[in-house]
C-alpha cells in the first residue's frame, strides 16, 4: 500500500490581466504571453514548482484551458485539469482542486502569472509552508515589501501569527506600513491540507462549499456544468477563508516577487533584464520602429497589432479603466 502523502501544486490560471491592456487580451491573458526569453509566466510557474510537488492541477476556464494544455503537452508533463464553465473567484477554484484531492494532500496553490526570482529562497519557503501545513494549519506566504505599494494588499504579522489583514492602502497607508515594519504584500501563494480547506469553507461560506461540491460532483472529465457553475458564489479566497480562520499562519518570504499586475511591475522588471531604456526614464514595448520621447518622463509606449497606449509609470494602476471602457462598450479590443 502507498502511504505517500501527495503534494499537489494547484495552478490558477483564470485571470485577464485587464491592467496589462492592449498586451494581455481575454483570448491571450498575461500568464500566457511568451515574454520571458521566449518562454510564459505559466511556463515558468509550472517549472519553478516541479521539483518540490508529486502531481499538478490546473484550474482554468473554458477560454483558455487550451493554452495550458498547449503548454504542457509541450512539457511531457502529466497533470489534472479542471476547466471552468464560468469564473466563480478564487474560493471556488481551489474547492475544486481540493475535492479533486485526497483530504490529506497538500495544496500548494499559486496564480499562474507572477515573477519569482531567487529559486533557492522560493524553494525553502516553500518547504516551510508545507512543514506548517503539515500540521493542519492554513498557511499564507507574505512578501516582504520593497517600497510602500498601493496595489497590494498587506498582511500585518508577528512572527509566523496574522494578526490582521488590509485591502490595498492609498500611498500614505502604504508608507506607514512599510515604516512600522511588520507588514507584508499579500502574495495570493497558500498551501494547506485540501480536506482542511473544505472544512473551514463549509464553515465560514456554507453556501459557497454546497454548490461548489454539487457542481464538481457532476463535472465530466473535469469541464464543470455552467448552470450548476451559476449557483456558487463569486468570493475571493482571502475573503471566505484567510480573513476569517483562527488557524491562519504567514511565512515571512524574501524571495524576489512580482505579480506583474502593472505596467510599473513590468517596466521595473524589464529594465532590470536589461530592455532599452532613454535618458529620461522611457521605454518602448512591442514595437520595432524607432521611437523618441521628448518632454516627458518614465513613460511607456505600448504598442500591439491593434492598438497604442500611451501612459505615464506612476499611472499604470489606470489602465484597468481603459479596459473596463472597452469592454462596457462591447468592443472586439479586449
Amino acid at each position: 500500500m502507498n502511504t505517500r502523502q501527495h503534494i499537489t501544486h494547484v495552478v490558477l490560471t483564470g485571470g485577464v490581466g485587464s491592467r496589462l491592456w492592449p498586451l494581455s487580451r481575454k483570448s491571450q491573458p498575461k500568464q500566457y504571453l511568451s515574454l520571458f526569453a521566449g518562454r510564459s509566466l505559466f511556463e515558468l510557474t509550472v517549472a519553478r514548482n516541479a521539483a518540490l510537488v508529486t502531481d499538478v492541477i490546473i484550474v482554468g476556464n473554458a477560454g483558455n484551458c487550451h493554452l495550458s494544455t498547449e503548454v504542457m503537452v509541450k512539457k511531457e508533463a502529466s497533470y489534472t485539469h479542471i476547466i471552468e464553465a464560468t469564473p466563480r473567484n478564487t474560493a471556488a477554484a481551489i474547492a475544486f482542486a481540493a475535492f479533486a484531492s485526497e483530504p490529506d494532500d497538500i495544496l500548494v496553490v499559486t496564480p499562474s502569472d507572477h515573477i519569482i526570482e531567487e529559486t533557492d529562497l522560493y524553494e525553502r519557503t516553500v518547504e516551510e509552508a508545507i512543514a506548517l501545513a503539515k500540521n493542519n494549519y492554513i498557511v499564507t506566504f507574505g512578501i516582504q515589501p520593497t517600497k510602500p505599494e498601493i496595489g497590494y494588499g498587506y498582511i500585518e504579522f508577528e512572527g509566523s501569527n496574522v494578526l490582521a489583514f488590509h485591502e490595498k492602502p492609498n500611498i500614505e497607508t502604504a508608507v506607514a506600513f512599510i515604516a512600522q515594519g511588520n507588514y507584508l504584500w499579500n502574495s495570493g501563494l497558500f498551501c494547506f491540507k485540501a480536506g482542511l480547506y473544505l472544512e473551514e469553507l463549509k464553515k465560514q461560506e456554507p453556501e459557497l462549499y454546497k454548490y461548489s461540491k454539487i457542481a464538481w460532483e457532476s463535472n465530466v472529465d473535469g469541464m464543470l456544468d455552467y448552470d450548476l457553475s451559476m449557483q456558487i458564489p463569486a468570493i475571493s479566497v482571502d475573503y471566505a477563508v484567510m480573513e476569517r480562520s483562527k488557524n491562519i499562519r504567514v511565512v515571512p518570504s524574501h524571495f524576489g516577487w512580482s505579480d506583474l499586475g502593472s505596467f510599473e511591475s513590468v517596466y521595473e522588471y524589464l529594465v532590470k533584464t536589461g530592455h532599452p531604456v532613454d535618458d529620461k526614464g522611457n521605454i518602448s514595448i512591442g514595437s520595432t520602429i524607432h521611437t523618441a520621447f521628448v518632454g516627458v518622463e518614465n513613460c511607456l509606449l505600448v504598442h500591439s497589432s491593434d492598438a497604442l497606449l500611451i501612459l505615464q509609470k506612476e499611472k499604470s494602476q489606470d489602465v484597468k479603466h481603459v479596459y473596463q471602457q472597452l469592454e462596457s462598450v462591447g468592443s472586439e479590443l479586449i
